[in-house]
């Protein structure tokens, strides 16, 4: 089985700083694209950003230039590096990953609470 922990969460003033990982434990042949979404109370989950296995990137306007998607293919771990944080980045944050076993599967986090106070 193939599993997916997120670490990084907490509560953080307007304008500071955090950084999430999501690390994949398991049996699998390789990890494809993995991406961040997120998810405010009363609206829909939403994608922040996604990159492949070879390190393309895309981003959301709403984080361009504060936001920095990465990974370690070593470590099977993703990064969210977020600066500049703003009330409204205020939600559940999840990983998700595509990882190829005997199918290409996707896979979601628990979720990780970000909460950024005014």
């Amino acid at each position: 089985q193939v599993h997916l922990v997120e670490s990084g969460g907490g509560l953080v003033q307007a304008g500071g700083s955090l950084r999430l990982s999501c690390a994949a434990s398991g049996s699998f042949f390789s990890i494809e694209n993995m991406g961040w979404y997120r998810q405010a109370p009363g609206e829909k989950r939403e994608l922040v950003a996604i990159i492949s296995r070879r390190g393309t990137t895309n981003v959301v306007d709403s984080v361009k230039g504060r936001f920095t998607i990465s990974r370690d293919n070593a470590k099977n771990t993703v990064y969210l590096q977020m600066n500049s944080l703003k009330p409204e980045d205020t939600a559940i944050y999840y990983c998700n990953a595509d990882i190829l076993t005997s199918g290409l599967m996707n896979y979601w986090g628990q979720g990780t609470q970000v909460t950024v106070s005014s």
